[in-house]
């Protein structure tokens, strides 16, 4: 697959085949999270991938009920709803979480982090795996007991929490929104 088409046909994925993500492949999709630019080159990503279930599930839960206790007036009711049901797991029983984290205190930490986050995405659909930003565990995982399920040292900042998977379907293409352009010319 080139690389339009992975960007043109990129779509966040919530439901994955029981298969398990190969180590080399997850290896694979972080060298190319690690090739995004990053603000003064500090590249100052570490990346800590967890695949085991019980852990998954442990964290679903705790980011739920943090999100439930913490923001109950910024969630929806919809919201609400999901994050109250015990059968809702917010990673979606994907195999493999990559969570993308800022090793320095830096005010271009999310940018960076993100940065990589877009190229893993990308490669993660070329090579016909599906993936997904959870933003409801990124509230959790940067708390001290969010850090410590990860091995994280209290020094770093979580940014991008990305489940990654084999869907189970492909997503349909959403029409996107005519861009909003300001063209400024000599």
């Amino acid at each position: 697959m080139d690389l339009k088409e992975a960007i043109y046909t990129r779509r966040a994925v919530r439901e994955f085949t029981a298969e398990p993500v190969d180590e080399e492949i997850l290896r694979q999709l972080i060298d190319a999270a690690v090739q995004a630019p990053s603000a003064v080159n500090q590249q100052p990503w570490s990346f800590c991938v967890v695949r085991d279930k019980a852990l998954l599930a442990r964290i679903s839960g705790e980011a739920k009920e943090h999100m439930l206790r913490t923001s109950p007036a910024a969630l929806s009711h919809h919201f609400q709803d999901i994050l109250s049901d015990p059968k809702f797991d917010i990673f979606y029983r994907a195999p493999a979480l990559i969570v993308i984290s800022s090793v320095v205190e830096s005010p271009w930490a999310v940018e960076n982090c993100a940065l990589a986050a877009e190229n893993l995405m990308l490669a993660a659909r070329a090579a016909g795996l599906g993936t997904c930003w959870i933003g409801f565990a990124q509230t959790w995982l940067v708390t001290p007991e969010g850090k410590a399920a990860l091995k994280l040292p209290a020094n770093y900042m979580p940014v991008a929490p990305i489940i990654v998977g084999y869907p189970k379907a492909a997503p349909p293409a959403v029409p996107r929104k005519e861009p909003d352009i300001h063209w400024i010319d000599v």
